[in-house]
This record gives C-alpha cells, sequence and structure tokens, in this order.
C-alpha cells in the first residue's frame, strides 16, 4: 500500500498536538511585564515541546523518502509513535504550570522517551519490511543518535527528582542532537541512481 495515506494521517496528528499545546498557553491576568514574566515556565515548557514534536515531524518526513510502500505493520508502528507524541501537551501543561516540579519534570522526560523508543520500534518494523537491502538499514546504521537519544531521556527522568534543571539540559541536549535534519537522506533520494 502506497505511504502517503500514513504521511498525511502524521500531518493531521502533529498538527493537531501543536494546536493543543498552544491552547494551553493562557495569557497572564495582569497587564505589567512582571505578569508576563511570571509565566515564562509555561512558555518555556511550551517551546522545548514545539521543537521536539517539529523534530519528529521533520525526521518522519525525512526518513519516509526511503519508504515507498508500507503495510499493516507499518501503519500500526506509526499509530504507536503518533500515541506517545499525543501526550505530550498534558505533560508539558503539568510541567510548565508547576514551574519544573521534580515529578511533572520526570513525567515530561517519560513523555519524550516513549516516543524515542516508539521511534525506534517503526525504524526497526520498517527495516523489516523492507527487507535485506533496507535503504532505510543502509542510511541509519547503527543509529548513534537514536540510542543516545534514549540514554539521555532515561538519566533525565532519573536527574527530575534530584536536580530537575539538570533533567532539562539532558532534554535540552537531545534537542540539539536532533534539531538539524539528516541531509544524507535528501542526497539519497535526489542521487541519479536512486
Amino acid at each position: 500500500m502506497e505511504k502517503h495515506r500514513v504521511l498525511a494521517m502524521t500531518d493531521g496528528v502533529v498538527a493537531i498536538i501543536i494546536t493543543i499545546m498552544v491552547l494551553e498557553l493562557k495569557a497572564p491576568e495582569g497587564t505589567a511585564w512582571h505578569d508576563l514574566h511570571e509565566i515564562w515556565p509555561v512558555f518555556l515548557a511550551y517551546v522545548l515541546s514545539f521543537i521536539y514534536v517539529a523534530i519528529y515531524w521533520n525526521n518522519h518526513h525525512h526518513y519516509f523518502h526511503l519508504v515507498s510502500r508500507v503495510n499493516g505493520t507499518v501503519m500500526w508502528a506509526n499509530f504507536h509513535l503518533l500515541f506517545w507524541l499525543s501526550l505530550i501537551p498534558f505533560s508539558t501543561a503539568w510541567m510548565g504550570e508547576h514551574a519544573f516540579a521534580p515529578v511533572p519534570t520526570a513525567l515530561y522526560g517519560v513523555s519524550l522517551f516513549m516516543p524515542a523508543l516508539a521511534w525506534l520500534v517503526m525504524q526497526r518494523v520498517i527495516i523489516r519490511s523492507q527487507g535485506e537491502d533496507s535503504p532505510l538499514q543502509a542510511f541509519l546504521g547503527r543509529d548513534f543518535k537514536g540510542t543516545v537519544s534514549t540514554i539521555l531521556y532515561a538519566t533525565g527522568i532519573g536527574l527530575s527528582f534530584i536536580a530537575p534543571w539538570a533533567a532539562l539540559i539532558c532534554y535540552a541536549v537531545v534537542t540539539s542532537i536532533w534539531l538539524v535534519p539528516d541531509r544524507r537522506i535528501e542526497k539519497m533520494v535526489t542521487a541519479p541512481d536512486a
């Protein structure tokens, strides 16, 4: 089956996730600058989550250039990823509204860790469906970024209970690792023999 329906569904769910997150941003009660300053945790949590969701969408778009057809297992793996991504608005709101308290920050880490695991599962499912000449496997190799990301998320979850600011640093490092999409896929897709 063609991949376009999977991509369209993913686009729609990501758009809804971002919409839900922005609707959680509430204007401050007062009209002074210090009133705006009081909601900085909510805004920072939104910015971090927006970037995470955008990274997933961007990489999903890039990786699916290496997928020509999907099967039912790939579709379910994609829905598994979308399920975990759909929980990010909840954990974002809770963490932001409670100024990075330990438990909300840990749950936020879990809401980032689970899509990372789902992402790895989806990659494995795609590679298995493509067979031994899988273009995605050729591109990924050992997938250093995916492995490091899950380790950093798990570390951040643990640090949330000791020093939530350290957990946020772990989460931000993952962002910096994934922020720029890998241009090798674009080169592979546009190569004359692709």
